[in-house]
């Protein structure tokens, strides 16, 4: 029998979009998550289941930008980014697009229909680091009519048509800021320690960019799968999966786990009023809770739907495994993501700090 696809999940709570939670924050239901995710006993209630590139006025030398920067690489079937090519691991086509702006909704979801929980009451200039398809500027634009949004990725993905205080724009984060010192007021990041060598230097670079009592927020899973009721076994295979993903990336200078770091990173570049918060994100449909469980089911189908693009560049590229050896591992890998008897989880945590408003 050909292998099904898990079942689509089901739309998110009016109050959880993110589309709605922005434009109407008085339907905004808030989220805190529990301490322990009560599991849905399924013996009673069954089973449910390419843009021209933008800049900010004052940033002229960015104009002469080469053309070379829309090209794409293509390797195993997939696309990659052509700029800086290998910098990132994981393809920018269409379905990798389309899995970024479900995992968008589902995180906005998880923070209550909050955007950012940094405590920035009306940012003025954003950076948004390695924004993928844009839909975070773009929300944040929306919200925030007189904020002008920035979003630079290696790939030229972003849609044409967005709010007129959005722009885009190709270019390295690791590289040295194009940016004068002081000029951002809110720099934010997200799922990107799949993708940053240098933590310490990107952070410091943010530092010295942003002005004086300006917000940096940084977000990122701890791909470690959790579980608080023992029914997670051994012999999970999402375990070894993420381990094999771990020691992949590590040949090109990675840490996935780099979230780890974060807080000493933060501090030691000077930033004050560090805080850090953690929600729960299940893997799958287990949970009771049904916001609980329609996360999950969004989190699964995140990974369900990216499995092969998540695994052929570390596999293929750090590890040395071939295309079909990866599709042949993958199935064991389909077959856990579908049990939902192993109620797993990953931690998602959020990181934001303060720049002083005096040098200390």
């Amino acid at each position: 029998m050909a292998e099904q696809p898990p079942p689509s999940p089901p739309p998110l709570p009016k109050a959880l979009d993110g589309q709605t939670s922005v434009r109407t924050p008085a339907q905004i239901v808030a989220y805190q998550a529990e301490t322990t995710i009560e599991a849905r006993d399924d013996r009673s209630s069954g089973s449910s289941v390419n843009s021209a590139t933008q800049h900010f006025d004052y940033l002229p030398d960015s104009e002469s930008i080469s053309s070379s920067v829309f090209h794409f690489g293509f390797e195993n079937g997939r696309r990659y980014h052509k700029f800086r090519e290998g910098r990132y691991q994981f393809p920018n086509d269409e379905s990798e697009q389309a899995r970024e702006d479900m995992k968008h909704a589902m995180m906005v979801s998880v923070c209550g229909g909050k955007l950012f929980l940094a405590p920035i009451e009306q940012p003025r200039r954003v950076l948004d680091i390695g924004t993928g398809t844009g839909i975070w500027a773009i929300d944040v634009g929306d919200a925030y009519s007189t904020a002008e949004v920035l979003g630079i990725d290696l790939s030229p993905i972003q849609p044409d048509w967005v709010p007129e205080n959005v722009k885009f724009m190709v270019d390295d984060a690791e590289s040295p800021w194009l940016h004068p010192p002081n000029t951002f007021d809110f720099v934010h990041a997200r799922h990107m320690c799949s993708g940053i060598k240098d933590w310490p230097r990107l952070i410091s670079e943010a530092y010295a960019h942003m002005q004086p009592g300006g917000w940096i927020e940084i977000s990122d899973q701890d791909f470690v799968p959790y579980c608080d009721d023992g029914t997670m076994r051994e012999d999970y295979v999402m375990i070894r999966f993420l381990e094999l993903i771990r020691e992949g990336l590590a040949m090109s200078g990675i840490d996935l786990l780099g979230l780890r770091k974060h807080r000493q990173n933060l501090e030691k570049a000077g930033f004050i009023n560090i805080e850090e918060k953690i929600f729960k994100v299940p893997i799958g449909s287990w949970p009771k809770n049904e916001t609980m469980k329609a996360i999950g089911m969004y989190q699964r189908s995140a990974i369900y739907d990216g499995l092969q693009g998540l695994s052929l560049g570390p596999f293929t590229r750090g590890l040395g495994w071939s295309p079909n050896e990866v599709e042949v591992y993958l199935i064991d890998v389909r077959k856990a993501l579908m049990d939902s008897s192993q109620h797993t989880y990953f931690p998602f945590h959020i990181f934001y700090g303060q720049k002083p408003w005096i040098p200390i």
